[in-house]
Protein backbone atom coordinates (compact mmCIF):
# COMPACT_ATOMS: atom_id res chain seq x y z
CA UNK A 1 0.00 0.00 0.00
CA UNK A 2 1.35 3.39 -0.97
CA UNK A 3 1.00 6.05 1.73
CA UNK A 4 0.78 9.04 -0.64
CA UNK A 5 -0.30 8.70 -4.25
CA UNK A 6 -2.24 10.96 -6.63
CA UNK A 7 -2.95 13.51 -3.90
CA UNK A 8 -4.45 10.86 -1.63
CA UNK A 9 -3.22 9.79 1.81
CA UNK A 10 -3.72 6.04 2.39
CA UNK A 11 -5.92 6.01 -0.72
CA UNK A 12 -8.40 8.56 0.67
CA UNK A 13 -9.09 12.08 -0.44
CA UNK A 14 -8.79 14.47 2.51
CA UNK A 15 -10.60 17.71 3.25
CA UNK A 16 -11.29 19.83 6.31
CA UNK A 17 -14.56 17.97 6.87
CA UNK A 18 -12.87 14.58 6.58
CA UNK A 19 -10.38 15.70 9.24
CA UNK A 20 -13.28 16.85 11.47
CA UNK A 21 -15.00 13.49 10.95
CA UNK A 22 -11.85 11.51 11.78
CA UNK A 23 -11.17 13.77 14.78
CA UNK A 24 -14.70 13.05 15.99
CA UNK A 25 -14.06 9.32 15.65
CA UNK A 26 -10.76 9.61 17.53
CA UNK A 27 -12.23 11.71 20.36
CA UNK A 28 -15.31 9.50 20.67
CA UNK A 29 -13.17 6.33 20.69
CA UNK A 30 -10.70 7.76 23.25
CA UNK A 31 -13.41 7.80 25.90
CA UNK A 32 -13.10 4.00 25.94
CA UNK A 33 -9.52 4.30 27.23
CA UNK A 34 -10.46 6.94 29.82
CA UNK A 35 -13.22 4.77 31.25
CA UNK A 36 -11.08 1.63 31.16
CA UNK A 37 -8.18 3.36 32.94
CA UNK A 38 -10.43 4.82 35.67
CA UNK A 39 -12.09 1.45 36.25
CA UNK A 40 -8.78 -0.42 36.44
CA UNK A 41 -7.28 2.19 38.76
CA UNK A 42 -10.14 1.99 41.29
CA UNK A 43 -10.95 -1.71 40.68
CA UNK A 44 -14.65 -0.87 40.27
CA UNK A 45 -16.74 0.37 37.36
CA UNK A 46 -16.24 4.12 37.04
CA UNK A 47 -17.45 6.62 34.47
CA UNK A 48 -15.29 9.73 34.95
CA UNK A 49 -16.33 13.24 33.92
CA UNK A 50 -13.78 13.14 31.09
CA UNK A 51 -15.81 10.28 29.54
CA UNK A 52 -18.85 12.56 29.23
CA UNK A 53 -16.80 15.48 27.87
CA UNK A 54 -15.19 13.21 25.25
CA UNK A 55 -18.62 11.77 24.40
CA UNK A 56 -20.03 15.27 23.92
CA UNK A 57 -17.09 16.57 21.87
CA UNK A 58 -16.83 13.45 19.71
CA UNK A 59 -20.55 13.27 18.99
CA UNK A 60 -20.73 17.00 18.13
CA UNK A 61 -17.78 16.63 15.74
CA UNK A 62 -19.37 13.60 14.10
CA UNK A 63 -22.76 15.34 13.92
CA UNK A 64 -21.10 18.36 12.24
CA UNK A 65 -19.35 16.08 9.77
CA UNK A 66 -22.61 14.27 8.95
CA UNK A 67 -24.67 17.44 8.68
CA UNK A 68 -22.32 19.67 6.71
CA UNK A 69 -20.21 17.23 4.70
CA UNK A 70 -21.61 13.73 4.39
CA UNK A 71 -25.22 14.95 4.32
CA UNK A 72 -26.28 11.44 5.16
CA UNK A 73 -29.60 11.28 7.02
CA UNK A 74 -28.66 8.03 8.78
CA UNK A 75 -25.48 9.51 10.28
CA UNK A 76 -27.17 12.83 11.04
CA UNK A 77 -29.96 11.09 12.95
CA UNK A 78 -27.47 8.81 14.73
CA UNK A 79 -25.74 11.82 16.33
CA UNK A 80 -28.55 14.41 16.43
CA UNK A 81 -29.65 13.65 19.99
CA UNK A 82 -26.69 11.92 21.64
CA UNK A 83 -25.63 15.17 23.28
CA UNK A 84 -28.70 15.18 25.57
CA UNK A 85 -27.62 12.44 28.03
CA UNK A 86 -24.01 13.65 27.90
CA UNK A 87 -24.97 17.17 28.93
CA UNK A 88 -27.39 15.83 31.54
CA UNK A 89 -24.70 13.63 33.08
CA UNK A 90 -22.30 16.59 33.21
CA UNK A 91 -24.97 18.68 35.00
CA UNK A 92 -25.66 15.88 37.48
CA UNK A 93 -21.93 15.48 38.14
CA UNK A 94 -21.50 19.22 38.73
CA UNK A 95 -24.44 19.34 41.15
CA UNK A 96 -23.10 16.33 43.04
CA UNK A 97 -19.62 17.86 43.29
CA UNK A 98 -21.06 21.13 44.65
CA UNK A 99 -23.16 19.25 47.20
CA UNK A 100 -20.13 17.64 48.85
CA UNK A 101 -19.11 19.01 52.23
CA UNK A 102 -15.67 20.33 53.17
CA UNK A 103 -14.26 19.02 56.44
CA UNK A 104 -13.22 21.99 58.59
CA UNK A 105 -10.41 19.99 60.22
CA UNK A 106 -8.69 18.04 57.44
CA UNK A 107 -10.15 19.68 54.30
CA UNK A 108 -11.38 16.36 52.90
CA UNK A 109 -14.41 16.45 50.57
CA UNK A 110 -17.19 14.39 52.11
CA UNK A 111 -20.36 13.02 50.50
CA UNK A 112 -23.52 15.09 50.79
CA UNK A 113 -25.53 14.62 53.97
CA UNK A 114 -22.57 13.16 55.86
CA UNK A 115 -22.57 13.97 59.57
CA UNK A 116 -18.91 13.17 60.13
CA UNK A 117 -15.74 13.22 58.04
CA UNK A 118 -14.72 9.71 57.01
CA UNK A 119 -11.04 10.68 57.16
CA UNK A 120 -10.68 12.41 60.53
CA UNK A 121 -14.06 12.00 62.24
CA UNK A 122 -14.75 15.72 62.61
CA UNK A 123 -18.40 16.80 62.77
CA UNK A 124 -19.60 18.30 59.48
CA UNK A 125 -21.94 21.24 59.18
CA UNK A 126 -23.34 22.22 55.77
CA UNK A 127 -22.79 25.87 54.80
CA UNK A 128 -25.46 27.93 53.08
CA UNK A 129 -23.99 27.17 49.64
CA UNK A 130 -23.84 23.44 50.36
CA UNK A 131 -27.44 23.44 51.65
CA UNK A 132 -28.60 25.28 48.52
CA UNK A 133 -26.97 22.63 46.31
CA UNK A 134 -29.32 19.96 47.73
Amino acid sequence: MVIWQDGKLFGFEWSTWKIIGWAGNAVFFSRFFVQWYATEKLKRVVVPTAFWWLSLAGSLLLFSYALFYAKDAVIIFAYAFTWIPYVRNLIIHQRDARAHLNCPDCGNRCPPQSSFCFSCGARLVATGAEKAAH
